[in-house]
This record gives structure tokens, sequence and C-alpha cells, in this order.
């Protein structure tokens, strides 16, 4: 058995390592995505106050704090087992959708348009973000500044661009300002123009990509996310909906806290990251293929697209149409995260421009008072990877027993899997190692941007050695990135 190992993976958020294993005729016969760290925060919250659950909970994540917030004060909500203010409502789903927004563009601008601009094996000393601004500064410059716009809806909101401590259990702490209102309406036109100038971008790539949209991570799975009532896309509240991939919905309206109930938590020997699961239909094996009645589900925006009837807003619904076209039932190839990553913005987009509109967003009736009442609790909202879980025990004092957390990455960790597999079944042949064929594999997982350490990272080398071992452990093969 030989084997390659990737390790780090470059342009995610968070450190892990690909495994390839090759057999003796030089052909893939499995591959393994390993998260490498470790962090805990479900163990040391444990003991401390509800109250301060939302502001530790922010700072899980340097990419999507809000997220993280959001789920908290949700679930803090709960506990107290108040129906929190309608403008509460409001102004925590706009801060959600700048969450989604920034994140979603710092993805594909900077993690993933170096490979679809430049080129899957062009030169990695240049295939990053800096090479992308020297060949093309037009279309970085604006995805900078619609992360920007993003970045400041939160900060408008919440006083932070990054972990803003604003959201609390039974609402928010401040209402939006009319200059902020003015401030983010006066951007809306400059960001709508660049998100779909992007998607029509993405859309002419296509066609030079059509081997990778066949190849990486194009399988049979569930998809699940929250809807509404109507089944209309949703990003804050609403409950879940299980889709198959012949678009078939299996289960609906499920109440969130009842997650458990059809959500298995499996743990995985080679990894940190949890492998969630559809318990209805049990655990995938890890064979070869992906069975039909298999319990692996994907979640994040490709989901999202795929469970719901339709957006609600005319641009994004347009979209929506066409991105439907690329499969029957469901878009079942990961290739189409990123079509679907913009589609999502294109939505945050014209739903931030109704909700400014609203004649109540300035209302400071923001948050309801009250003590413990329950002792147990859910949180979820839709993060930019997809649904979140927080699940909290107290005592009567609201100080955490228990502390669960399912986060979006660790959902869709068995499909991540599945990807690199067969991503590396069709660009691996013999013992030699290419450049582009590693890239593809690392571009497979990048297509779900995972968050795996749930930081950010400061600009600086990742050095990356990839070795090609044989079954006595001698080095056929190796690469310096």
């Amino acid at each position: 058995m030989k084997k390659i190992i990737i390790d780090p993976v470059t342009r995610i958020e968070g450190h892990a390592k690909i495994s390839i294993y090759l057999d003796d005729t030089g052909q893939v016969s499995n591959a393994r995505f390993h998260v490498t760290e470790f962090r805990g925060f479900e163990q040391f919250c444990v003991g401390r106050p509800l109250w301060e659950m939302p502001g530790i909970t922010a700072r899980i994540c340097g990419i999507c704090p809000v997220s993280h917030l959001l789920a908290s004060a949700k679930a803090g909500d709960n506990i107290l087992a108040v129906t929190i203010p309608k403008i509460a409502t409001k102004l925590r789903r706009l801060m959600n959708l700048g969450q989604i927004l920034q994140s979603h563009a710092l993805s594909f601008f900077h993690l993933s348009a170096p490979d679809l601009l430049l080129g899957m094996d062009s030169d990695p000393a240049k295939r990053n973000i800096f090479g992308l601004i020297a060949a093309q500064p037009e279309l970085a410059c604006g995805g900078i500044r619609l992360r920007q716009f993003g970045q400041e809806v939160i900060e408008l909101l919440g006083g932070k661009k990054i972990h803003p401590s604003w959201a609390v259990p039974g609402g928010v702490r401040e209402p939006l300002t009319n200059e902020a209102r003015i401030h983010i309406q006066k951007r809306i036109p400059e960001v709508r123009t660049t998100i779909i100038n992007a998607i029509a971008l993405f859309k002419r790539l296509l066609k030079n990509y059509e081997k990778e949209a066949q190849t990486f991570g194009n399988f049979p799975s569930l998809f699940m996310g929250l809807v509404t009532a109507e089944g209309l896309w949703e990003t804050y509240d609403g409950n879940l909906r299980f889709v198959d991939s012949a678009g078939n919905i299996i289960a609906d309206q499920i109440d969130p806290s009842n997650y458990h109930e059809i959500i298995g938590e499996a743990v995985q020997t080679d990894s940190y990251l949890k492998s969630p699961y559809y318990r209805p239909l049990g655990y995938p094996d890890q064979s070869d293929h992906c069975h039909l009645d298999s319990g692996m589900y994907r979640v994040g925006p490709l989901a999202r697209l795929n469970i719901c009837s339709h957006i609600g807003t005319p641009l994004a619904d347009k979209e929506l149409r066409e991105f439907r076209s690329y499969g029957k039932g469901t878009v079942t190839s990961s290739f189409f995260y990123h079509y679907a990553r913009l589609i999502e913005i294109l939505a945050c987009v014209e739903q931030i421009e109704i909700l400014l509109d609203d004649p109540d967003i300035l209302s400071t009736h923001l948050r309801a008072e009250a003590g413990i009442n329950q002792l147990k609790a859910v949180g979820v909202s839709e993060a930019p990877r997809g649904t979140l879980f927080h699940h909290y025990h107290v005592d009567k004092n609201g100080l955490m027993q228990k502390v669960n957390l399912v986060i979006a990455t660790g959902q869709n960790n068995l499909a991540m899997n599945r990807t690199v597999a067969q991503i590396a079944r069709h660009f691996v042949q013999g013992s030699k190692i290419t450049e582009g064929m590693l890239n593809r594999v690392e571009a497979g997982i990048r297509a779900f941007d995972p968050c795996l350490s749930c930081s950010t990272h400061a600009i600086g080398q990742m050095p990356l050695h990839i070795e090609l071992l044989a079954t006595d452990g001698t080095v056929v093969d190796q690469i310096w990135r």
C-alpha cells in the first residue's frame, strides 16, 4: 500500500491533511480528510453563566462569529422561555445576512477564485489572492469591497466587525441608527452590480471546468437546512427539511429542538471532526460508493438551494431557476457550491434592502426580560457553511452543565471524505505526484469552504510537504510547496 499525504490543506479556515492511499497497481484505493487540531469549546463552556455564552461562543470563529452569536442567543431565548420583540428578530436576521454575505465573498473571491480564474494547474506561487489582484484587479477589488459591505452591516449593528457581543438571550443590545441605515442603503447598488457580474463570470468559466464539475463530489446524498413554513429559503428561523438527491422531501418542518432525534453524531479515530448523519437511514458505510439509502447528508449553500421551493426575491429566484438546470431533482456536484454561494450573496443583498425599507427597522424595543425557565434548550441558525446547532443544559442558576455544538463543517464531513476519494480516483494516476492533481484534491475541499479551527489566520507561509510512500516506507516521490 502506498500513501500520499497532503499536509496542510491550504486556503481553508483551519488545519487539516489529506491521505491518499494507492494499491500496488498505482490506483487510488481510498482517501481520507483528517482534521488535526482540537479546541474543546464544549468543555470549557461548562460552568459558565448562560448570559456569557453568546460572547464566549462568538470567539469560536473569527470568520463567522455572528453564526455562533445568534445560535447561542436563540438557545438563551428558549431557556428564558420568551418570545423576543419582532424588531430584535429583524435585526438579528439583518446581521446574519451581512455575515453570510461577507463569509461567502471571502470564500469565493479570496480562497477559490485563484483556482477558477488563474487555473488549477497554474503556478502555486501566484495562485493566491495576490496573484488574482495582479491578474484581475477589478474583480479582486470588487470582491474585497463586497466583503467589506457585509462586515459593515455587522459593525453598524454590533459595534465590531468581529466578535460583536450584541445578540443576547432575550433580544439584542443596541438598535440600528438611521445614519447606519442610510450608509448601508447607499452601498447596495454597487454591491448588487458586483455580485451580478461575478455570477455571470462564473457561468462563463463553467465550460472550462466540465471535468471538475463531474468529479468534485458528484454523488447522491441527502441535503438538509432550514426552510419557512411555506418552504422558502431561510437563514435565521424556520424548521428543518431533508431532501434526497432526486429532490424528494423525506422529512419536513422538523422542530430544530428535536434535531438529536434525527441527527446522529459519529466519531472517527483519524479526525477530531465529528461525523453527523441522518438517523433514520443509519450511519453510511465507508465503502467506495455512496448508496441511496445512506444517511450521509450535506448542508450549506448547495443544500439550502436544493431544499427550498424558492428564495423569495426576484434576482436570486431567476438565478435559482438556472442553477437547477445543472441537476435532476437536485444539483449533486459539490463543485456547484461556488455557484450556490454567489446566488446566496445576491439573495442577501436583496433581503438586506427589503429589511432596511421596513418602517419598524429603527424601533428601540429590543429585549424581553426573564429568568431561567427551562433547563435545556437548542438554538439553531444558518451559518454560511450550513445549519448550526447550540444545545445547552443549565442548572437553576443558569450555569452551563452540558454543551453540544453541531457545526456545519462537521455535518459535511462524510461528504468531504467522499469528495476527496472521488477526485483522487479520477486525477491520481501512478506514483508520480503532480501539482495540478494535488491542487484539485484540495480544491474539492475548498468547494465546501470548511471552517476547521474556527479562527482567523495571519498572512504568512503554510509549508506543504507531500510524500508518496511505498509499502516498505520508501519515498517514491515527494513535492514541497
